[in-house]
């Protein structure tokens, strides 16, 4: 049925740009993120972005202030429960577009934070749940000497035949009751400089070598509490973008943990992998629309603002143009972000490759979003004296931050030719 009106409207119009009428509970939740990302995140997210990456980090740092905030909002995963599985979705999407609207670094850390709490309550474990209760975590599952090398599934299609693997430099040997870490995991892991515990996705020995008969490292997923005897951290790693996110190295010389706090061996360890990234990679999706959302509206308030050849620069036709294209790249990273969210919560068989494709297209839409809303700022943009310049380094780290661009593109390719060949699209 055709909706009629009587005279000329525009749009309906929120926070999250054409969006279909919210319940009065998620226009409350929502309301309550936006506040807090505009009042707590995006305040102490440019004040970190100011400081020396050690400091942000040191004790007296605004930075821990911002977990105790989060905490107030009540927002445990346990919420989104409550609701219908469609209902959990946007609500889902929702509170993580207001957090990187908030500061996009920050919202990564609080994401991330909770991770291995997360994964011990899928697995069941009681132990740990109670071991990363009230604790930052970490997700450690980038290391030295592997890399992107992390998401090869495929030997046979992706590697050079009869070479093995890269095992990296963080390793575990795995007896039948106790772990032993060596190695370093890399200055990229979110949290590492500040977490208390590990999810870590690391490759071991089982006692009959570090590779299977393809090649392909072995691993094991475990939970490891980072105040362990031979656990030591580097330095905290300074770099262009997301600086109030505190990334750095960690040691690990001979730790010792149980090996019941492994949460997936050697059979289970694959699929835990692919079912963890598939999970965790939505928040980056969700994350970085808000951050072109930012950028945006930085970008539209400052055309309202600034005179250029005689008038304001909204009323120049090729400003309107710029910001038109720019408000299409935001509702595209928020459509994309949040069909992928559905697919990875609700799909009985999602997979990683889905998800990280959709973490290209919302960060190369964010980049674009961002990049010409710097453009629109003139000089003026950048100066630091403006906040669009941090957007712009924040959106610049997450084209490689959770998988780089052009090697995820490629491996959502390898998957095309994998569903190929099981059938899909020959019709």
């Amino acid at each position: 049925m055709i909706t009629l009106h009587d005279t000329l409207q525009l749009p309906a119009v929120g926070l999250t740009g054409f969006e279909t009428p919210l319940s009065e509970e998620e226009a409350a939740i929502q309301q309550s993120v936006h506040q807090f990302a505009r009042n707590v995140l995006r305040p102490v997210g440019q004040a970190l972005d100011k400081m020396q990456a050690a400091d942000v980090c040191a004790p007296g740092s605004p930075f821990w202030s911002v977990f105790a905030q989060a905490a107030q909002l009540g927002l445990d995963p346990e919420l989104l429960t409550q609701f219908p599985a469609e209902t959990a979705v946007r609500l889902e999407s929702l509170i993580g577009e207001e957090m990187g609207w908030g500061d996009a670094g920050l919202a990564v850390s609080l994401a991330v934070a909770g991770f291995p709490l997360r994964m011990a309550k899928a697995v069941g474990n009681q132990e740990l749940v109670e071991l990363c209760q009230g604790k930052i975590g970490c997700w450690m599952i980038t290391h030295p000497d592997k890399g992107s090398d992390i998401m090869v599934y495929d030997m046979k299609r992706e590697w050079p035949q009869g070479q093995s693997g890269n095992k990296g430099t963080l390793t575990a040997r795995v007896g039948k009751d106790e772990i032993v870490l060596n190695g370093q995991c890399s200055a990229w892991v979110s949290n590492g400089a500040v977490a208390q515990v590990a999810l870590a996705y690391i490759t071991a020995d089982y006692g009959d070598g570090f590779f299977d008969a393809d090649g392909r490292p072995n691993g094991v997923a475990v939970i490891v509490p980072l105040d362990l005897p031979g656990v030591s951290r580097g330095k905290p790693l300074d770099k262009i973008g997301q600086r109030s996110l505190p990334q750095g190295e960690v040691y690990f010389d001979n730790v010792k943990i149980p090996a019941r706090f492994a949460i997936a061996g050697k059979d289970q360890y694959y699929g835990n992998q692919s079912s963890a990234w598939s999970y965790a990679g939505t928040h980056m999706s969700q994350v970085f629309t808000g951050v072109a959302r930012g950028a945006f509206e930085m970008a539209l308030q400052y055309c309202h603002e600034r005179k250029q050849g005689g008038q304001l620069l909204i009323d120049h036709q090729l400003t309107r143009y710029r910001l038109g294209d720019m408000l299409r790249q935001v509702e595209l990273a928020r459509a994309v972000a949040r069909r992928s969210l559905a697919f990875a919560r609700l799909s009985p068989q999602s997979h990683p490759y889905a998800t990280a494709s959709a973490k290209v297209t919302v960060t190369e839409a964010c980049m674009k979003v961002a990049h010409e809303a710097l453009q629109l700022f003139g000089g003026a943009g950048t100066s630091r004296e403006y906040p669009i310049e941090k957007i712009f380094r924040d959106a610049r780290a997450a084209l490689i931050e959770d998988g780089e661009n052009a090697i995820i593109t490629l491996r959502v390719g390898l998957l095309c030719q994998q569903l190929y060949a099981e059938g899909w699209s020959q019709y």
